[in-house]
């Protein structure tokens, strides 16, 4: 119980009612948090490819797979900088703010 009152006293709960324009907040928080993720798995995929590359030790099959596990990788990541980059065409073709998230203007 006094964890609770410290944690009250402290402003980090609060009584208001949700408002829509949290949203905008939590969607936002959520795509960051889905691209660091993106991020982070694409950086481990071209860590884990090289690695088996470099000891499949001669084996075709072993490098063949490897070569696959980065082809994959770098597919992702163009993937991924192809999307963004066309949001910022969009957005510098048309003025209209299409990578962040707002409800209420």
């Amino acid at each position: 119980m006094e964890i609770a009152k410290t944690v009250m006293a402290a402003g980090s709960i609060s009584n208001d009612p949700a408002e829509l324009s949290d949203i905008e907040t939590l969607f936002g928080n959520a795509v960051s948090a889905i691209l660091g993720l993106a991020g982070i798995v694409l950086f481990l995929t071209l860590i884990v490819g090289g690695f088996r590359y470099i000891t499949s030790g001669g084996d075709q099959q072993k490098a063949q797979a490897a070569r696959g596990t980065l082809t994959f990788a770098i597919i992702g990541l163009v993937v991924i900088s192809g999307a963004f980059l066309i949001l910022r065409f969009i957005q510098d073709f048309t003025g209209a703010q299409v990578t962040q998230f707002k409800i209420i203007p």
